[in-house]
């Protein structure tokens, strides 16, 4: 009498590969207590990227459920992962090379000089440089004769207040808790990943079972 093996499966959202081949092993981790149907798990291909069409493919879950109980008889797979997986293809080689530091360049510089402007920007909305003048008439009982320590004080601060809330000083992290640009990207990502694969099912993109 055969026994019947659990492959246990947790599937990943989103998976980037820089090869063609999709096998099982890419789209996350597996665990079974026999290590050769869980070797011949892992091995099993699900899609290949052919040149000159899309690099990005929605694979339901249930069709990895199909071709490892089909390639491993007598096996039942347990997903405790998500039910659709977004594949996509990137060639490296396609992103090396002087054009890709030019758009690197480019992301630099209007990060810096956008941010610069703003907040420039944002002062002269708000007369920073007549608050500055009304406090220190206020406190010294006479108008300023230029920049003094108010806008000494306000500028360190300001750097100092955009370092700590953004945890980083250069490459280095302050605290080991997630920066708040890391938190929106991990969110922004898992929304674009969820419209992704929605955009697939409704076209009728998914690599799924009959």
């Amino acid at each position: 009498m055969s026994t019947n093996i659990t492959v246990y499966l947790k599937a990943e959202q989103n998976v980037e590969l820089q090869t063609a081949d999709v096998y099982v092993k890419d789209i996350g981790k597996l665990t079974c207590s026999d290590e050769h149907v869980l070797a011949k798990a892992k091995a099993i291909k699900l899609h290949h990227f052919k040149d000159g069409e899309r690099k990005r493919e929605v694979i339901s879950i249930l069709k990895v459920i199909e071709e490892i109980e089909k390639a491993c008889p007598n096996t039942s797979v347990e997903n405790i992962g998500e039910t659709d997986v977004l594949v996509e293809y990137i060639d490296v080689n396609k992103h090396k090379g002087f054009v890709q530091w030019v758009k690197l360049l480019f992301v630099a510089l209007v990060s810096f000089f956008g941010t610069s402007f703003t907040i420039m920007a944002f002062h002269n909305d708000i007369g920073i440089n007549d608050v500055f003048t009304k406090i220190y008439e206020m406190v010294m009982g006479q108008p300023g004769d230029g920049y003094g320590i108010l806008e000494l004080a306000y500028s360190v601060g300001l750097a100092v207040g955009i370092i700590v809330f953004f945890n980083h000083i250069g490459g280095r992290r302050i605290t080991k808790d997630p920066t708040p640009i890391e938190v929106e990207m991990r969110v922004y990502e898992r929304d674009v990943n969820t419209a992704l694969i929605e955009t697939a099912e409704r076209e009728g993109k998914v690599k799924d079972v009959l």
